[in-house]
């Protein structure tokens, strides 16, 4: 249970059980929205309720509405890790091992009967009796779940799919029964033809007991292979929860001690041995190793981890031993956050899913009303009694409502786990819908495009002078104390020049303001400035012009007096962003750089990436103010950002999009959040999206096609009642197979376009 600060609203999750279709949903729906102010969402694929009310309507209330409609309820309460709700998963894998169980009965009694009345070679003496006997149990004990349910929506005034499928089965073994002990079809001698279409027949020689036991055998069957599908559909959200630590190895005052993880709290020190897990958000203390980050971001390449570095819980220590002094435990930590974003995401409804709801909640009457008037409509034509019924009773059971309800939850549930498996985190189906329609995406530069943080992009030696490596390596170690930007960043890039090898000691230190750095190292006196009024050789003229060009800071870099090499230092371009910038592109997505910074600089970045529309020197508002704009033009505008200046931006486009290292701000103002902050993610998420909802558009068409075709066949008896029980099973069964493919979408390969400029690392 959350509540807004803002407001007195409280949002509850509910579990609800028993629901079988869509109109189950509106009955819930309808039931908690007569409560005073509350308002429910509530989904058929993950079994629960959203449900948002004033403080003052207790949870009681709210569970006792639910069950008021014929449905258990329970709360979900998160547990201290704020990832695993309480007694779902195991109350719904006990729900499954019951189906199973009387499946497997139902079959076993089922099977002679439907062999004997479909095969009148195989028919002898008294069969019928023996097909009697063995579909009583099937039509009492076997479609109990569906007499119950059925029954429990007659006390509240409702009807759902159960009451079809009870009301089929109720007057297929009736009718049977009848025709056994009243009708002459308990001749011992009597033989029965198999036709696929209702037929009439002499008298009443004919039963129906293949119906009664093969209406729910198959709808059993039906919903079992639904329900592993479904279960399915949110095993990416189970696999993240099971990411989260149940213990963890503490280091205090000396000793390790194993605790829960709840004791853990932040502040502490614990281990983390190779091959285990990082037991929560955390920075590095001692040790150095590299984390495989693959099930938690989707980063399919280890990340060195030392001293200083930050680690995120869920990750796998694939190197040394680790000591990590915990940032952020339970609910603040990033997994938590991200499971909680696939929950939200999974809770909500697409407009498809509203408009396949409303339709629902009249299906099942308008159905009882079609099945009442074939059977009047065939009794008036002075058609068979017999042939009558069945033509009814196959009306009610081909009916299926079940595949309205699920063709959007479940593509959604698997849409929104493939995306955070692979790093994209969607608010909810509005976002995905979004997604799908933007034309124009305004990007930020910095920390979107760019890295966020100065590095070194080439080194421009002097011809028959010191190679390039070795004057980074005393340009470095004359930088490594500096807290300048650019010292930091050379010496950064001399240390990974380095590799295990220490860089050499500095003598003399001295630092002039304004003009740079200088120092003995390895018996050199070098220098490290700007090359401003300083004479320089041709060659380094040439590359203090390329890096002003390109609006990189050029550094001159002196040993022994004597000009050396100049180093570019810049907020260098990420290497995807080429990649996204093209692939954005061919998506017919327009890339739009708006940045805070100097027009020199994105002219440079948007010329390197081949973006057209440049806006630089921009203010918040200034952002602000393009986006309207571009909304105003007509065009679907996303905007992605990962600062408080990009806030305001995010929250005026259509759709906000946050980079995952950005700051709570930006996150908070999203629709879409690239744990990576890998902006090529971006384009996975639009083709994502459009398959999304291509799999959603497939499944309503099937859902509302089916019905449309299969009904008037049963009405004009074309349709025998076991065929269109099998013929409803599918149609469940084939609208979630399809939503499951989502699991196993896989993005584009990366393509590679060459950069438009020099490249950016050159040593």
């Amino acid at each position: 249970m959350a509540s807004d600060a803002a407001s007195t609203a409280v949002v509850t999750d509910i579990a609800v059980g028993g629901m079988t279709c869509a109109a189950c949903v509106r009955r819930v729906e309808r039931k908690l929205g007569k409560l005073d102010g509350v308002t429910a969402e509530v989904n058929l694929a993950t079994g629960r309720a959203r449900v948002s009310h004033p403080a003052r309507v207790t949870t009681d209330e709210l569970t006792s509405a639910v069950e008021a409609a014929g449905y258990t309820a329970h709360l979900v309460v998160p547990s201290a890790e704020g990832q695993r709700p309480a007694r779902t998963e195991d109350s719904t894998e006990a729900d499954a091992e019951q189906e199973r169980e009387r499946l497997l009965i139902t079959a076993a009694l089922s099977l002679p009967v439907l062999v004997l009345s479909m095969v009148p070679a195989l028919q002898f003496d008294n069969w019928q009796w023996l097909c009697f006997v063995l579909a009583a149990p099937v039509a009492a004990w076997g479609a109990w779940p569906f007499h119950q349910r059925a029954l429990s929506g007659l006390r509240h005034a409702g009807a759902t799919m159960d009451t079809l499928v009870s009301l089929g089965v109720v007057a297929s073994f009736c009718w049977s029964a009848y025709a056994l002990f009243l009708g002459g079809a308990g001749e011992p001698g009597m033989r029965m033809p198999f036709s696929l279409v209702p037929s009439s027949s002499e008298g009443m020689a004919h039963v129906y007991l293949e119906a009664a036991v093969g209406v729910p055998l198959f709808v059993l069957a039906g919903r079992f292979l639904e329900g592993r599908a479904r279960r399915g559909t949110g095993a990416a959200l189970r696999s993240l929860a099971q990411l989260a630590a149940k213990e963890v190895t503490v280091r205090r005052r000396g000793s390790e001690e194993l605790l829960p993880i709840e004791r853990l709290r932040v502040g502490d020190v614990f281990v983390v041995r190779p091959g285990e897990r990082v037991a929560t958000d955390g920075a590095v203390t001692e040790g150095s190793s590299a984390v495989d980050l693959s099930l938690v971001t989707g980063e399919s390449e280890p990340v060195e981890a030392g001293p200083g570095t930050s680690v995120t819980g869920g990750s796998v220590n694939v190197g040394g031993l680790l000591l990590v002094r915990a940032t952020a435990v339970g609910a603040d930590t990033q997994l938590a956050r991200i499971t909680k974003l696939v929950t939200d995401a999974q809770a909500g409804k697409a407009r498809a899913q509203r408009l396949a709801d409303t339709v629902a909640g009249v299906f099942v009457p308008v159905v009882l009303a079609l099945a009442a008037t074939t059977l009047g409509f065939w009794l008036g034509a002075d058609a068979d009694r017999q042939a009558a019924i069945t033509a009814a009773v196959a009306v009610l059971v081909v009916a299926c409502p079940c595949a309205l309800g699920l063709a959007t939850p479940t593509a959604l549930m698997a849409a929104t786990g493939r995306g955070a498996r692979l790093g994209v985190l969607v608010s909810g189906p509005q976002a995905l819908e979004g997604l799908q329609h933007v034309d124009t995406v305004v990007l930020d530069k910095t920390g979107t495009l760019t890295s966020g943080h100065m590095s070194v992009g080439r080194v421009t030696a002097v011809p028959d002078g010191l190679d390039a490596n070795e004057v980074i390596r005393l340009a470095g170690a004359v930088e490594q104390g500096s807290e300048h930007p650019l010292g930091r960043a050379i010496s950064a890039h001399a240390r990974r020049a380095a590799g295990d090898n220490p860089l050499p000691a500095v003598f003399g230190f001295r630092a002039a303001a304004g003009h740079g750095v200088s120092g003995h190292v390895d018996g050199h006196e070098v220098e490290v400035l700007a090359p401003d009024g300083t004479e320089l050789p041709a060659s380094l003229r040439a590359a203090r012009e390329r890096a002003d060009e390109a609006a990189r800071t050029a550094v001159l870099v002196r040993v022994d007096d004597a000009a050396a090499a100049i180093v570019e230092v810049a907020d260098l371009v990420r290497p995807g962003s080429y990649r996204a910038v093209d692939r954005l592109r061919r998506l017919g997505v327009r890339p739009v750089l708006a940045t805070g910074d100097r027009a020199a600089v994105a002219r440079a970045v948007a010329e390197d990436l081949g973006i057209a529309e440049v806006h630089a020197r921009c203010t918040p508002q200034d952002k602000a103010e393009l986006v309207r704009r571009l909304r105003a033009e007509g065009r679907r505008v996303a905007v992605v950002g990962d600062g408080v200046n990009d806030a305001a931006a995010l929250a005026g486009a259509d759709l906000g999009i946050a980079m995952g290292t950005g700051t709570d701000v930006a996150i908070g103002a999203a629709d879409v959040t690239l744990v990576r902050s890998d902006i090529e993610a971006l384009a996975d998420a639009v083709r994502l999206a459009r398959h999304t909802l291509g799999t959603i558009r497939v499944n309503l068409v099937w859902a509302f096609g089916y019905n449309a075709v299969t009904m008037p066949l049963a009405m004009v008896g074309l349709l025998n009642p076991m065929v269109a029980a099998v013929a409803m099973s599918l149609s469940s069964v084939l609208v979630v197979a399809n939503s499951l493919r989502l699991r196993t979408w896989q993005p584009s390969p990366a393509r590679q376009p060459r950069p438009r400029s020099a490249p950016r690392s050159i040593l």
